[in-house]
């Protein structure tokens, strides 16, 4: 793994189409393509393309996540929590243990990086499902910043079946484990297969990965972790 130098300046690379998820939320379900995630593994930026999500007859906000005032969990396959808000995450085989932060859409339809003075933080979408909801919550850190490594500087040393485990508001902690860790080239990101909806309770970890271009000061790919929601527990 090649890590950037710290004079090196923060730079753009760009995956599918910008619409705004804001504007997006208004369209039919079945054509249109909602949104863009700004997502951030460094200092460096890069987005990443949220996909539609299923079809609903009504369009409402829910096509971007479950509903926010939701006080039960629908039903679907597999195990799952109602709504509520991200606290803390803990990955004992990497050694992470940070706080969260919640991003949101900029107007430009990008969503908003966490603060890069703090290598210690990870950021949730929280237009999307909270960790341990149905559907697919979107979570992203730094690989690095101009100081040194970052919070998800190991995340594509995890392996089928480590545990994620993530505490919520309500006192519940939610364990994950792990599907599988991917690397994609940011050139042919899979969209839709990281992003789409899911009737279970999904969960994405995504920072920068590959090797660092000097040239267009940005990392070559995308660590995505793949997992689901396997039990939970009061903290």
């Amino acid at each position: 793994m090649t890590f950037r130098q710290a004079s090196d300046e923060p730079a753009h690379s760009f995956i599918g189409s910008l619409t705004s998820l804001r504007q997006a939320v208004l369209w039919p379900a079945a054509t249109v393509s909602a949104g863009a995630l700004l997502v951030y593994g460094s200092f460096n930026a890069s987005t990443l393309q949220l996909q539609p999500v299923r079809p609903v007859v009504v369009v409402t906000p829910s096509l971007i996540g479950p509903n926010p005032l939701s006080t039960a969990a629908p039903v679907g396959p597999g195990p799952a929590l109602v709504r509520s808000i991200p606290q803390r995450i803990r990955i004992p085989t990497i050694s992470v243990n940070a706080p969260f932060t919640p991003l949101t859409l900029a107007a430009s339809g990008q969503l908003n990086a966490p603060p890069s003075n703090d290598k210690n933080l990870v950021g949730w979408y929280n237009g999307g499902a909270t960790p341990g909801e149905r559907g697919t919550a979107i979570v992203a850190g730094h690989f690095d910043t101009k100081t040194g490594p970052a919070v998800f500087v190991n995340l594509s040393a995890l392996k089928k079946g480590n545990k994620v485990e993530i505490t919520r508001a309500d006192g519940k902690i939610a364990t994950f484990k792990v599907d599988s860790v991917e690397s994609f080239s940011k050139a042919k990101f899979p969209n839709a297969r990281v992003y789409n909806d899911a009737s279970s309770a999904q969960l994405r970890l995504i920072t920068c990965g590959g090797q660092y271009d000097h040239k267009v000061k940005d990392y070559k790919e995308n660590v995505v972790v793949f997992a689901h929601l396997e039990s939970s527990r009061k903290a």
